[in-house]
Formats: C-alpha cells, sequence, structure tokens
C-alpha cells in the first residue's frame, strides 16, 4: 500500500497544542497594501501635492491617449518650466522644498500609475517610450535656474537606483532595439520580487504582479503552438518558433514527461499525500515528505545522496513543532526552507545541492522535486520564483555560454512547471498506434496536443 511505505506510523498519545505562534521570518504570499509612505518624511505637508500629482495621472491616462500622457509626463517631470495647472503648482512645491526623496516617491509612483494601466491592456510600446523619457533625460545640466539644476540632478540620481532598473523590467522583454540578455527570457521571476513584496507600492505591486502573469500566459499560449506544429508532416509556413532556449531538446523533454503519465501522475501524488498527512505531527510529516519527494524519482545514486543532505536539514528545522499537528502556515514554510536548500537561500550564494544536481546533467530530477512541493503547497511558487529570481541576479554577469547549466535548469523547470500546473493538457498521441512506453524510437513517431481546460485557481 502507499501509505505503508510512504508514512511513518505515528506514536500514539496526548500532544501539547501549540503555544507560540509560527516564526515571522519568510512568508512570500503577496499581501495586500497601500502605497508606501515614508515614515521619516521631513515634510509630511507635501503628500497632498504628491497625491494630486498622481491623482492627475491616474485620470488621464484612463482617458487620453498614451501620447497625451506621454507628453504630459515629459512636460512636468523632464521639462518643467510654467506653473500654471494645479499639478505644476503642486510639482513646484516639490521642487523648492529640495526634498529629493519626495521627489523620488512621486516620480516612481506615477510611473507605475501609468505602466499599470497600459500593460493592463497589453499596450507595451508606450510604456517603452516611458521609460526611455527617463533615460534621455538631460541630466547635470548647469542653467540659471536653481529648480531646473535640482530636476537635472534628481532624475540623474534616480536612473542610477535600483529602483529605475526595476522599472526597466517592465519594458525589457520587449527593447527589441537591444540585443536581448538571456535574462530577459525570465522577466516573469524577475518581477515576482517586485509583487511579492509588501513594501513596495500598490501600483508597482499591480503593475508588476500583471506584467507577469501575462509573460507566463504568453509562453505557456507559445509552448503550446510550438509543440502543436513541431511534427515532420507539418509544412515550414505552420511552424511556430521555439520560446524555449532548448531547441528540439524541449520536444524530447516534453514526450518523456509527459509519456509516463500513470494512476501515479505526480497531481494524485500530491493529492494522496496530502490526505494521508492531513493530521499528522510534523516529526512525522518531515519524515514522510522525504518519502514523497523521492518516489519514484530516477538515478539513485545521486538520489541517496541528495536524500540524505534534505533529511538530515529537515530533521533539525522548526524542531519546536515536532509534536504538533501539521497545519498550512508551517507547511508553507517548511516547502519555502526546502525551495531554498534546493536552489539559493536568501541573501546567499546557489545552493551546494543546487549545483550538484544542476551542473551534474539532472536538472529534470531537480525540477520534478521542486514540482511536486508546488502541488502540495501551490502558495510556495511565489517563492520559487522569488529563488529563481535570485539565481538569474547571481549569474546575470554571465554569458549565456558560461552559466548554460543554470539556462538549462530554469528552461526544464518553466516547462515542467507549465505543463503540470497549468490549464492546458498535453497529451501523446502514437501515429502508428503503439504503446507509447515502448521504446524511445516510437516516441519519436509520437505527435504532441494539447488541449486547453477550464482555468484552474492561480497562484500567487
Amino acid at each position: 500500500m502507499l501509505s505503508q511505505s510512504f508514512f511513518p506510523q505515528a506514536t500514539t498519545g496526548h500532544f501539547r497544542a501549540i503555544k507560540a505562534p509560527l516564526p515571522n521570518d519568510d512568508s512570500n504570499v503577496v499581501h495586500h497594501t497601500g502605497a508606501v509612505e515614508n515614515s521619516n518624511d521631513p515634510q509630511p505637508d507635501l503628500s497632498p501635492q504628491r497625491e494630486a500629482i498622481c491623482g492627475f495621472f491616474l485620470t488621464l491616462v484612463k482617458q487620453s491617449s498614451p501620447d497625451i500622457v506621454l507628453s504630459e509626463f515629459k512636460n512636468l517631470f523632464i521639462h518643467f518650466f510654467v506653473v500654471q495647472t494645479e499639478p505644476q503648482k503642486a510639482f513646484y512645491k516639490i521642487i523648492t522644498s529640495g526634498n529629493e526623496e519626495e521627489f523620488k516617491n512621486t516620480l516612481k509612483r506615477t510611473i507605475y500609475i501609468i505602466l499599470n494601466n497600459w500593460i493592463f491592456r497589453r499596450d507595451y510600446k508606450p510604456a517603452q517610450a516611458l521609460i526611455e523619457l527617463l533615460g534621455n533625460a538631460p541630466v547635470n545640466c548647469c542653467t540659471k535656474s536653481p529648480n531646473l539644476n535640482h530636476l537635472s540632478t534628481w532624475i540623474d540620481n534616480f536612473i542610477k537606483t535600483q529602483d529605475y532598473q526595476e522599472i526597466k523590467l517592465f519594458v525589457a522583454k520587449y527593447d527589441y532595439q537591444q540585443k536581448e540578455h538571456w535574462k530577459n527570457n525570465y522577466t516573469s521571476y524577475l518581477l515576482t520580487s517586485q509583487y511579492a513584496n509588501s513594501q513596495n507600492s500598490l501600483e508597482q505591486r499591480q503593475a508588476a504582479k500583471v506584467l507577469s502573469q501575462q509573460l507566463q500566459d504568453k509562453f505557456k499560449l507559445d509552448l503550446a503552438m510550438y509543440t502543436a506544429h513541431s511534427h515532420p508532416d507539418a509544412a515550414q509556413s505552420q511552424r511556430t518558433q521555439n520560446p524555449t532556449f532548448l531547441g528540439d531538446e524541449a520536444l524530447e523533454l516534453i514526450k518523456k514527461v509527459v509519456s509516463k503519465r500513470s494512476f501515479f501522475s505526480y497531481a494524485n501524488l500530491a493529492n494522496i499525500f496530502i490526505q494521508q498527512t492531513h493530521k499528522l505531527h510534523y516529526k512525522y510529516f518531515k519524515q514522510s515528505l522525504i518519502k514523497y519527494l523521492f518516489f519514484s524519482v530516477s538515478n539513485q545514486g545521486l538520489v541517496n545522496n541528495l536524500k540524505t543532505k534534505l533529511t538530515e536539514k529537515l530533521e533539525t528545522i522548526y524542531q519546536e513543532y515536532d509534536e504538533e499537528v501539521l497545519n498550512k502556515p508551517l507547511l508553507l514554510k517548511t516547502c519555502n526552507r526546502t525551495i531554498e536548500w534546493l536552489t539559493i537561500p536568501r541573501n546567499g550564494e546557489p545552493s551546494s545541492l543546487f549545483i550538484a544536481l544542476a551542473s551534474q546533467g539532472n536538472p529534470l530530477t531537480l525540477a520534478i522535486i521542486l514540482l511536486k512541493l508546488i502541488l502540495i503547497c501551490p502558495p510556495t511558487r511565489t517563492h520559487l520564483q522569488i529563488c529563481m529570481a535570485n539565481l538569474i541576479r547571481y549569474y546575470e554577469d554571465y554569458s549565456q555560454e558560461e552559466c548554460h547549466w543554470v539556462i538549462k535548469f530554469l528552461e526544464i523547470t518553466k516547462i515542467i512547471l507549465t505543463i503540470f500546473t497549468e490549464n492546458v493538457q498535453y497529451n501523446l498521441v502514437s501515429m502508428e498506434e503503439r504503446n507509447l512506453n515502448t521504446s524511445v524510437q516510437e516516441q519519436d513517431e509520437c505527435r504532441i496536443f494539447s488541449q486547453q481546460l477550464e482555468r484552474k485557481k492561480k497562484y500567487p
């Protein structure tokens, strides 16, 4: 029986109730918050001016064309000359106050208000033009006007900040004038850090979440179209561009994982695990988790070493709750920690487990284990995407050739998550009516068909 091989028997007896809250150290669930205010703002009276400017652009972007919005933005933030309208009067007060932090907050929030609306409408070209306005703004100007000198210096300071780099992510995928960096293929992951950070403004988080989801949906559609039109009989005009860096290996990977579906599919296995650990005490849940993660995983030589190391880590995590019944917050935190051990810890370097698996030709094994974690705790997908973003940032200075093994892991994981967690079902159909599990050669003669299902609940 599956339950006998998966899960240890808990000892009988009474267990104490949880007396202390779980450590609040890592929950990456998106929290709904408003715009972040600077608690140390020396001039709180400037908030009405900020709200006046942001309110003006919120109304403008909903009612006017992108050209008008860009013109108003340029006239106010880039070439500020006259003081006539209410937004201009508000901006003038901010400039003359000498409060650079208030200027930065107003500028950033205005940008995200505009981007949020354009990205929701999939209007990417004006979004790119908006970013270019800032990047091409005159800086370090010496004029007779101290206010214009302030403005020039502040813009120059702003485009050197991480805030500006985060804004550039919103157009990186669509900036075709520059040679695309390999990391731009994973913009959806990089945006996750923005919408998962409760310290960012509501406008920034909304814009990041909408664009991240749009990019994931686009990849899902592109992958389905690519697999549908990549069979040998398809006309050249019908074939769709491969959305991955894997070449023909992408088709081989999909055929390989789809052909292994059975009663013990990853989804069914996850459901069984959830049911059988529902009221298990935490100590025994951790033991069960190891068995679940490595159930039916190939390459036992490598797996045994990985299994031993993960067991050692799980045995020591949150030991104060070993005798408590598993609950959702504890499940989330445990899955988040496990994902970090398998990828990259917070504010750290790639883990030894990640390097061992990904660099030694076993990225599929790692991707499947990560998939299993998400299937038993879907909200942890946000944390996985944050870890993927941290890996990308760690290796972004390397060329595509230098970190090809990292890119391969990212591509395989993206494909695996798309196949098994999205609302598209992939099926492998033999054109010769043969058994799909017989040989690789016969799988080569099969075609991949995809079918859109009723949309599942999205995570995050």
